[in-house]
């Protein structure tokens, strides 16, 4: 080859790499202007981990039942028998906000039943009764659940409770990314989180429970989610986390500190009619 044909060679070469650079580079990379989220704390990624909007992403938060997908990933990392029987005891009460439950004293699901109900329904007694029938109790189950947090570099993370209960389980936008990417490895929990409906029976000689989905988005035709998680307490706001396709291109958010029930998926829609918009 002589050195003209080798420098054209290597300038076709280096176009090359270019293109495909710029085909590898996320369409949402140079976003300009605010969506407008009413979140306190909102962010927002590509799969390669660039940020496409932030918002007082270090702050922390109280996260409500975004704790359950740690609650998950402990139960899993466990490896305990998923078709064992847990049966419901007083134990699985809510004592810190007196919320009810279907699942009376007595109720009997099997592990994997109550991390679906846990996930999908954000069922509290069934995230406690995954929490108390941990090897060494919940104790040692909440202590599992930081060490988790540790382990994957939460930082400015704390939990109290499987449930998300206490106002003690914190985090801040950027730690829940992290653990929003690490939930994404388990198949249960992104099962967990995108079924819509489930029916149970953990009643003997009666019918059956009928448990729905807490992200209204799932039912929207607009919307591709792959996992996701809602959570609210009053000290929380509504939250939501949730790896989702847009535009053909796999994005993963967080939205913390919203007021008003609907807000969240307010959000999340201005969010996604934003970058559609290009900006």
């Amino acid at each position: 080859m002589n050195y003209a044909k080798a420098m054209l060679f290597a300038l076709a070469c280096l176009g090359l790499l270019a293109n495909t650079a710029a085909a590898s580079e996320s369409k949402f990379a140079h976003l300009t202007g605010n969506p407008g989220l009413r979140s306190a704390s909102a962010l927002v990624m590509d799969s390669e981990g660039n940020v496409i909007y932030g918002k007082d992403v270090e702050s922390v938060r109280p996260i409500a039942s975004i704790t359950k997908l740690m609650t998950a990933m402990v139960v899993l990392d466990a490896g305990l028998p998923l078709d064992e029987k847990i049966t419901i005891t007083k134990d699985d009460r809510d004592l810190v906000r007196l919320t009810g439950s279907r699942l009376d004293y007595g109720a009997t699901l099997s592990r994997r039943e109550m991390l679906l109900l846990a996930l999908m329904s954000s069922e509290n007694r069934a995230a406690s009764a995954l929490g108390r029938t941990y090897p060494g109790g919940m104790a040692r189950f909440v202590e599992a659940m930081n060490d988790k947090a540790t382990a994957l570099g939460m930082q400015h993370s704390h939990f109290a409770d499987p449930a998300g209960l206490r106002v003690e389980n914190v985090s801040t936008a950027q730690d829940l990314m992290r653990m929003l990417h690490a939930a994404e490895d388990y198949a249960l929990i992104t099962e967990a989180t995108t079924t819509q409906r489930m029916d149970v029976y953990p009643y003997r000689n009666r019918g059956y429970l009928t448990y729905a989905n807490t992200n209204r988005l799932l039912k929207n035709e607009k919307w591709d989610i792959e996992l996701s998680k809602t959570g609210y307490i009053n000290e929380a706001g509504r939250c939501l986390v949730m790896h989702a396709v847009i535009d053909g291109e796999e994005v993963s958010i967080v939205l913390l500190n919203s007021f008003g029930k609907l807000t969240p998926f307010g959000d999340s829609n201005r969010l996604r009619s934003w970058m559609l918009a290009g900006g």
